[in-house]
């Protein structure tokens, strides 16, 4: 076996390069959950509908989204529909980074596919709620949508609350893939690094050390909301 020669001070000077591939990550995994938060709560509203077509749109949606790569999502968004006349144009106000098309067609495809997973935590959230609570609102003469915005839904929050932290979690690990089609996160940074510097490992080692300081700081902030929130509950 060869020695391992490690060289960090090389490294060190690349240390805002990190650093901003590190933001660039952060808004590109909180856009996501954000907006796939969004479409799960339109999707669980439409597999609860009583109008079937509804449901029928909304089921399909999670299992070709859940049955498919991201990788292979990401690549039909950004190379595939565009040959079909279908594409999102960069936002210049927004700067090089955050207003490239290639970071929003990212978030368009990555929002999309963790609204799938998103509907399932809502719906379990929802579900969670006791069935007596619909009873009590349309007692009162509250709509069925009224009902649900009004009671069902901001009690479901607490149980959500979890669950949509932990795909926040999942989102800025994942969200890596994204440096294949040339997005400034985190993981791209190594390619950088790595043509500047000839050094292999040591930018993997840095940029692994980052994910675990976003990963475990998120994860403890979460444990921390679910205690609190288990208290006044």
């Amino acid at each position: 076996m060869g020695n391992i020669n490690l060289d960090f001070s090389v490294i060190w000077d690349w240390m805002p390069t990190f650093l901003e591939g590190a933001m660039v990550t952060i808004v590109l995994s909180l856009s996501t959950v954000i907006i796939g938060s969004l479409i799960g709560l339109v999707v669980v509203l439409m597999k609860m509908s009583n109008f079937k077509p509804l449901n029928i749109i909304a089921n399909l949606y999670t299992n070709i989204v859940r049955g498919t790569p991201m990788l292979l999502q990401l690549y039909v968004w950004l190379y595939g529909l565009p040959m079909l006349g279908i594409s999102f144009s960069g936002l210049s106000f927004l700067g090089g980074t955050y207003g490239s098309r290639e970071f929003i067609t990212a978030i368009v495809a990555l929002a999309i596919n963790s609204g799938a997973y998103v509907s399932e935590v809502l719906r379990g959230g929802l579900e969670s709620v006791d069935k007596g609570q619909t009873e009590a609102g349309r007692a009162l003469g509250l709509s069925k949508r009224e009902t649900m915005f009004s009671i069902i839904i901001p009690q479901a929050i607490r149980t959500v609350l979890p669950g949509l932290g932990n795909e926040f979690i999942t989102m800025i690990k994942e969200s890596s893939i994204v440096s294949t089609v040339g997005v400034f996160d985190v993981m791209y940074t190594n390619n950088i690094v790595k043509a500047s510097t000839f050094r292999v490992f040591e930018p993997l080692i840095v940029i692994g050390i980052i994910y675990f300081v976003l990963t475990f700081s998120l994860s403890t902030l979460m444990k921390y909301l679910e205690k609190r929130l288990n208290t006044y509950a």
